[in-house]
């Protein structure tokens, strides 16, 4: 037998607490993180606000009922250190990346908070559902001391859903950057596996349930020999009957960027256009920036 102990990553795990109308999830990144940012030589500050952000898209895409439906997260602002930055999930798949002023960042403190990265922005997420064709977006205005409570005040403002949200990325020996989190949330209306009652913040069984979930530790959740499961019974076995544990998912990296379909979308401009994108030897350059590659379009494609 081996002695090496099994590590809990790069997965996704639902649970419930059906006598108080709460659901939650449970997500902690680790290989997976490392592959996405070794894309890039990400600084640390960058590094960490990367993997806090697909923390939340995990948490958030987890959510998602069609295999085939898309979470995106996005943050822009016009005259900040970071002036982009995406993430998004699909069928368990990661990707994401930042775009930011190198030599603004070096002249701030190693940790910067939200607002001296971003200045004024604002926070998009989008759910795409690939089943039914449609697309719902909730923007609200990028302000919080993390982008937790960004998204927090997305849900508040768009879904009038009270949440709570918290995640923390850490470096682990041994391991690389481990990114974990957890939401929280009272289940609206009519939400399966909830009664039908009217969400309320001031609600004493959410709060008694947000109260305990608030006292997770940021190191519980990056800890890799932790198991998921574990940490749930730790936090609610005390005060509640049953938390039911719901479906896991596997995490991945996955960019999703494909030659041939790259080929498809520029044939869809005029000639004109794709001749301007050309070089000299008749190739367009495609750089995918989540991979941090280039892909080689020969303009004239074989018979």
């Amino acid at each position: 037998m081996s002695d090496t102990p099994t590590l809990d990553l790069d997965r996704a795990l639902g649970f419930a607490i059906l006598s108080r109308s709460v659901r939650g999830r449970l997500v902690r990144i680790g290989p997976a993180l490392e592959e996405i940012l070794a894309a890039h030589n990400y600084p640390l500050p960058i590094e960490r606000l990367l993997g806090e952000a697909l923390v939340l898209t995990a948490l958030l895409g987890a959510m998602l009922k069609d295999d085939q439906g898309q979470l995106t997260l996005q943050a822009q602002t016009e005259n900040g250190v970071v002036d982009l930055l995406v993430a998004d999930y699909r069928a368990g798949e990661l990707r994401g990346y930042v775009r930011f002023d190198a030599e603004r960042l070096a002249e701030m403190p190693v940790e910067p908070s939200l607002f001296a990265l971003f200045g004024k922005g604002y926070l998009a997420i989008t759910f795409d559902q690939a089943a039914t064709n449609e697309r719902y977006q909730g923007i609200v205005p990028l302000e919080g001391a993390s982008l937790c409570e960004a998204v927090s005040d997305y849900f508040e403002r768009s879904e009038q859903i009270p949440s709570l949200i918290r995640a923390h990325v850490e470096r682990i020996d041994g391991i690389g950057c481990v990114a974990g989190g957890m939401l929280l949330q009272h289940l609206p209306e009519g939400e399966e596996g909830g009664e039908r009652l009217h969400v309320r913040e001031n609600d004493a069984a959410w709060e008694h349930a947000s109260v305990i979930g608030g006292t997770v530790k940021g190191e519980e959740l990056v800890d890799p020999s932790l198991p998921l499961e574990t940490l749930i019974w730790r936090l609610f076995n005390e005060d509640e009957a049953e938390v039911r544990v719901l479906s896991a998912a596997q995490l991945a990296k996955g960019c999703r960027c494909d030659p041939d379909h790259i080929a498809e979308v520029l044939l869809k401009f005029p000639d004109e256009e794709r001749a301007e994108m050309a070089d000299a030897d008749g190739v367009i350059a495609v750089n995918c920036e989540f991979c941090s590659r280039t892909f080689p379009i020969p303009l004239e494609r074989p018979a």
